[in-house]
């Protein structure tokens, strides 16, 4: 059994499912950075320990231009080119 939380103060929770995995990463996994404060910090540390127990996959990070508002059009279309997972970080 696994409990998603969910973080949107939902009256009624949305009915969700896991995606099947596999259990393995390969290719590349793109960290997102939402500019809230401190999130590049996260990511900083998060990314170093992906490195020590995933040698072999490529990161990229990308960042959005301001929390308040969703990623651009653009910036998303180039995550999901380029990128087999993505890893946002919120943080304040």
């Amino acid at each position: 059994m696994t409990t998603i939380l969910d973080p949107s103060n939902e009256r009624q929770p949305v009915e969700r499912q896991l995606t099947p995995r596999t259990g393995l990463i390969s290719g590349n996994v793109a960290l997102l950075d939402i500019s809230k404060p401190r999130g590049n910090v996260l990511l900083d540390r998060l990314e170093a320990r992906l490195r020590e127990m995933l040698p072999d996959i490529n990161i990229n990070r990308y960042a959005k231009p301001t929390f308040t508002k969703p990623a651009p059009e653009d910036l998303r279309r180039e995550i999901r080119q380029n990128n087999g997972f993505v890893i946002e970080a919120l943080a304040d």
